[in-house]
């Protein structure tokens, strides 16, 4: 037996070099990708220049390949045999001054594999261009609309575009928020038709203040999930009472110093519509609405609100002294001066060594009004 091991070893050792040898020859050679049925959905919001991807898909990490964005530029989603270099180059191209169609046929033009990709874009302008490959299989293809342009492939029907385009005109407010209606949408229609498995959503956002928004305004990802869109919609709950309403904070803070009241404005109502929203689900964290209620007080907006939210939360929380600090914050700017004492010095209790809750309960009692959104009281 010890022979025939010993000529079996090199034999194999020939096989491997000779497939090394013809992937050498020919080293350009088409290799078939197998496929990854996906649908997904691009827009703008006109209103804020925002520019979004949603996606999901039976497939691992979804949001590694799919979606690009860049405020100001553009968007791309790239599936199916998925050729990942559409989309920085999707994004140079439209950078350049391409238009959507032209980017796409721009990349289009020279790729072999162009029969068994699927690709959607669209540029800082609202324009749309889609392509689904003849070798897609079935159901693939797309519809697109104003600012928007949702594709599949894969899915269980051409229906599933189609909801997908329905919900994304009936839903209104952020491009998130609208984003995830057309993927919920999608999916309630029957989606993949293979099942699910990952989901990603990706916002930019012009900004003079915060560069980092032009490529990364709302980013999240669920890589491997059973319920890759439902679990996406409970992260997306989570960041924008952490995040979003404090980036619209700074939006109205922003456009208030260019003097574009109107545009302020929209960025504190949206911050009252995700309060809204955090109050209206049972399962909302004190976290989260300690941090709205503290947001919407400390800028002197909505202040009813605030207080319902900081109730709320010391309710769930009532031996945090922090939160029960936010609610007196909230008590003292809507006029609350005793029920602001009051939660004030239960904040102090629970935590004694304070300094900042020391001083918050004296400006409390003096009634300091001087101090401007954010600010700290004497102190601190």
């Amino acid at each position: 037996m010890r022979p025939r091991h010993r000529l079996a070893t090199p034999l194999v050792a020939l096989v491997a070099l000779a497939a090394l040898a013809v992937l050498a020859v020919a080293p350009h050679a088409a290799v078939a990708e197998p496929p990854a049925g996906t649908f997904s959905i691009v827009a703008r919001d006109p209103a804020t220049g925002e520019l979004g991807v949603a996606v999901q898909s039976r497939a691992f990490n979804v949001g590694m390949a799919v979606p690009w964005v860049e405020a100001g530029v553009g968007a791309v989603a790239t599936q199916a045999a998925t050729n990942e270099s559409f989309g920085p180059r999707g994004l140079a191209l439209l950078t350049a001054g391409l238009t959507a169609p032209e980017t796409l046929a721009k990349l289009l033009a020279d790729d072999p594999g162009r029969e068994s990709r699927q690709l959607a874009v669209i540029d800082a302008a609202g324009r749309t261009a889609q392509h689904t490959g003849a070798g897609n299989g079935t159901w693939a293809g797309g519809r697109t609309g104003e600012e928007y342009a949702c594709q599949g492939n894969l899915l269980a029907g051409e229906a599933v575009v189609e909801a997908m385009a329905r919900a994304f005109e009936a839903t209104g407010g952020e491009l998130a928020e609208r984003l995830l209606a057309a993927l919920v949408a999608g999916q309630q229609a029957g989606g993949d038709k293979r099942g699910q498995q990952s989901a990603a959503l990706l916002v930019a956002r012009p900004s003079a203040t915060r560069p980092e928004y032009r490529r990364r305004y709302v980013d999240l990802r669920v890589d491997d999930h059973p319920e890759p869109i439902a679990e996406i919609v409970r992260l997306y709950r989570i960041f924008e009472g952490a995040d979003l309403a404090p980036a619209h904070l700074r939006y109205a803070a922003e456009f208030r110093a260019a003097g574009d009241e109107a545009a302020a404005r929209r960025e504190l109502d949206r911050v009252v519509a995700i309060l809204d929203r955090a109050l209206a689900r049972p399962e909302t964290t004190a976290s989260t609405l300690n941090g709205l209620a503290w947001s919407l007080a400390t800028h002197d907006f909505a202040l009813e609100r605030a207080v319902t939210a900081a109730e709320r939360a010391v309710a769930l929380a009532p031996e945090d002294s922090g939160i029960v600090d936010t609610l007196a914050e909230a008590y003292f700017r809507a006029g609350r001066y005793d029920d602001a004492v009051a939660a004030g010095r239960r904040a102090l209790e629970l935590a004694p060594d304070d300094p900042y809750l020391a001083a918050q309960l004296r400006r409390f009692e003096n009634r300091w009004t001087e101090l401007g959104p954010g600010e700290s009281p004497p102190g601190e």
